[in-house]
């Protein structure tokens, strides 16, 4: 049980005086009930509304970013602007961070979220979480590339790339299924195929894929399905 102010304020999007300016007013409802009393208590199962709108009491937030080019999957850096500057203020209050990251120039699916056990069990190597990208390539695709790829690859540098999925759609497409994350992994892999990498966007994270709906540079939270998804993905279900 916590107060109501403490429960709006978690949610990143007012300060405590904020939230105690919305209960005072009558803004705020639970279960349906108007409360005015900052320091009534609740748990976090209850229905909370603020002006009609319904709010999770949850303290983690769990967002679905569609990343455009030119942006770091950081929460901070002091050179370049982040993925983070695309949220609003309230958000960027609530301590998120990218569960996993995406090439400044790579582009699609991203999760922004405060669950730190979670994108642990996202991102574990023991789990072989799955990743799907589209793919284009300075070159023609042939089937001695879909061959390294299902066998797996060996780097000129000595980093071993466990048996990955590559679909060819066309001379120079293809989508490329990972099930692990090293670092710059499908663009060391096709430049050792002599085929660099022009274009890279995810679509897929686990169970997550991404909303077509969401314009670049655009974001959502999560449905309760998606989120249940993810959990039982990352063994925190």
């Amino acid at each position: 049980m916590e107060r109501l102010d403490k429960i709006l304020a978690n949610t990143g999007r007012w300060s405590r005086k904020e939230a105690a300016e919305l209960i005072r007013t009558g803004r705020v409802t639970v279960d349906g009930a108007a409360s005015l009393r900052r320091e009534e208590k609740f748990s976090e199962g209850a229905r909370f509304q603020v002006d009609g709108e319904e709010l999770s009491g949850e303290k983690r937030v769990y967002l679905m970013l569609h990343k455009p080019a030119g942006l770091v999957s950081a929460t901070d850096d002091p050179r370049q602007p982040t993925v983070l500057s695309l949220l609003p203020e309230h958000l960027r209050r609530v301590g998120l961070f990218p569960a996993g990251r995406l090439d400044k120039d790579t582009v699609g699916l991203l999760l922004l979220t405060n669950d730190g056990a979670l994108a642990h069990g996202l991102l574990s190597p023991r789990r072989h979480v799955e990743k799907t990208y589209l793919v284009r390539v300075d070159g023609a695709l042939d089937e001695g590339d879909e061959r390294a790829f299902r066998e797996g690859m060996t780097l000129q540098s000595g980093l071993r790339c466990l048996p990955a999925g590559l679909e060819r759609l066309g001379p120079g497409e293809a989508l490329v299924t990972l099930w692990e994350g090293k670092y710059h992994q499908i663009k060391r892999m096709m430049a050792a195929r002599g085929k660099p990498v022009v274009y890279l966007k995810r679509l897929t994270f686990g169970p997550l894929v991404l909303d077509e709906a969401l314009a670049p540079g655009r974001w959502r939270e999560l449905t309760r399905a998606e989120l249940e998804a993810l959990r039982a993905a990352g063994g925190t279900g």
